[in-house]
C-alpha cells in the first residue's frame, strides 16, 4: 500500500487476480442453487395450482411419487434407464399435456399435469436432475461425469 492509503497498480492487481480454478468453478455452483430454486419455485406454483382445479390431497400424495417409476429401466442398462428417467422428467410432456386439458376442458388432465409438474420440480429442489447414460448419479445438476 502507497503512503497516501491506495493500493499501488501491481497490488491491486495482486488483490484481485482470482486463480483460474474459481472462476470456472463458482458460476457453476450459483447456476446448481439457482435450478434447485427454480425447482423449488416450480413445485410450489404446480402445488398450488393443483389446490385450485383439485384440492384431493390423497390423489396428489399417491400420484407423486409416480413418476419414479421411470427408474425401472435402470434393470435395462445406463442408457435405457437415462432414455427413460429423462422421458418422464423433463416439463415438454407435461406441458403438452397441460394444454390439451386446458384446450378440452378436462380437468382431470390438469390435474394429473400438476402433479407431474410439481413431482419435477421437487426433484430438481433435490438435486435430482436429468440423468447422463453414464450413471444414474451423473445429472444436469451436477455435471457430466469427469474422465
Amino acid at each position: 500500500m502507497r503512503a497516501d492509503g491506495y493500493l499501488s497498480r501491481n497490488e491491486m492487481k495482486r488483490r484481485t487476480a482470482m486463480p483460474l480454478r474459481s472462476l470456472v468453478d463458482q458460476p457453476k455452483h450459483d447456476f446448481i442453487i439457482l435450478r434447485r430454486v427454480e425447482g423449488a419455485a416450480i413445485c410450489m406454483m404446480a402445488t398450488l395450482v393443483f389446490a385450485q382445479i383439485s384440492g384431493n390431497w390423497w390423489l396428489f400424495a399417491g400420484l407423486l411419487l409416480l413418476p419414479d417409476v421411470a427408474m425401472v429401466g435402470y434393470f435395462a442398462g445406463p442408457r435405457v434407464g437415462a432414455l427413460a428417467y429423462n422421458a418422464l422428467h423433463t416439463y415438454i410432456a407435461p406441458a403438452c399435456l397441460g394444454l390439451v386439458g386446458l384446450a378440452l376442458d378436462l380437468p382431470l388432465i390438469s390435474i394429473l399435469c400438476a402433479i407431474w409438474v410439481a413431482h419435477i420440480g421437487f426433484d430438481r429442489a433435490l438435486g435430482y436432475g436429468l440423468k447422463f447414460s453414464t450413471s444414474f448419479k451423473h445429472t444436469h445438476l451436477s455435471g457430466p461425469p469427469t474422465n
